[in-house]
């Protein structure tokens, strides 16, 4: 009889632990497709024919960027919510129009509330999956960014949110060859 007991309690316990594990798993593939969703919608934002910045109107749109006339891809394929296995994603709406992220419809606790990477910061001491907002936030131009709302403006060569010494303008990221003399060593 004490056996038995033991026994269940063994399996009860491996069961948990296991369901542990498996959720782990799923918050970790969370992070990473919420990640792909982030770059994809950057992808689109940064990358228009005309120089348009908008971000989609629609997560398809990442599939085939309806921009252009030939196929331009910034995701492969539409991938499941990790946590729910479905295809449906809650939608952050851009200012001015469009998607400018996703997140879980679950309101499941995670299991990580804190340790995330830079990126994933903000999703530190949320209760729900639906809380972790995967976003990719508008330039800080006071341009209005969304479907036909874009510009062709320049960028601003100087970042107001940083200290003057650090905010601009910055050199050219491909700076001119450093001359050599006959006979120097390098």
């Amino acid at each position: 009889m004490i056996l038995v007991a033991i026994l269940a309690l063994a399996t009860s316990a491996t069961l948990t632990l296991g369901s542990l594990v498996q959720r782990r798993e799923a918050e970790q593939r969370l992070l990473e497709v919420g990640d792909t969703y982030r770059r994809a919608i950057s992808s689109y934002l940064n990358s228009s024919p005309t120089g348009d910045r908008r971000y989609p109107g629609s997560l398809a749109d990442l599939l085939k960027d309806p921009r252009y006339p030939g196929v331009r891809r910034h995701l492969r394929q539409l991938y499941p919510d990790p946590i729910t296995g479905k295809n449906d994603w809650g939608l952050v709406p851009a200012p001015g129009g469009g998607i400018m992220g996703i997140h879980s419809l679950s309101d499941a606790r995670p299991i990580k509330i804190a340790g995330f990477e830079t990126a994933n910061q903000a999703f530190e001491e949320k209760s729900r999956y639906s809380q972790w907002l995967f976003v990719v936030m508008p330039i800080a131009t006071g341009v209005r960014i969304g479907p036909g709302q874009g510009t062709n403006a320049p960028l601003p060569t100087a970042n107001p949110f940083l200290p003057p010494q650090l905010s601009g303008p910055f050199p050219s990221p491909n700076p001119a060859p450093i001359p050599t003399q006959p006979g120097a060593s390098r």
